[in-house]
């Protein structure tokens, strides 16, 4: 089986010279993910606004393998301030309806960027989903 580098035509995926993720088979492994616009800018100032951004993200890169939000089985989630779990989880909660998936959330004491507050990293099997 080949790898194939998946590229949603983020400005900011050049820029840092990185692949958003990479799909071999019907497997699909994201990169660390975080809130940025297509663009690059950092979005939101918190953590609820931050979550919902990264997942849209997970959502627009798994979209454009094929996949969706339902067919993710396993999350990895690292947090800045982890006494802002609750606000993570409630983005989560929205992101998966149909239920959440395998997840483990770290506390980490710095991303890549002072202003991001939380990363995402998501394996998804294309067509698992219900």
């Amino acid at each position: 089986m080949k790898q194939q580098r998946l590229d949603p035509r983020w400005a900011w995926t050049k820029k840092f010279n990185l692949s958003a993720g990479v799909k071999i088979g019907d497997t699909i492994y994201t990169s660390g993910l975080v809130a940025f616009d297509s663009d690059g800018n950092v979005v939101g100032e918190d953590m609820y606004t931050q979550s919902k951004q990264t997942l849209k993200n997970i959502e627009e890169l798994l979209a454009s393998a094929g996949a969706s939000m339902a067919d993710v089985i396993k999350i990895n989630t690292f947090l800045t301030d982890i006494s802002q779990y609750g606000e993570f989880s409630r983005a989560r909660t929205e992101a998966f309806p149909a239920g959440v998936p395998a997840s483990a959330a770290y506390a980490t004491p710095a991303l890549v960027m002072p202003a991001l507050l939380v990363e995402i990293e998501a394996v998804a099997v294309v067509g698992s989903g219900s």
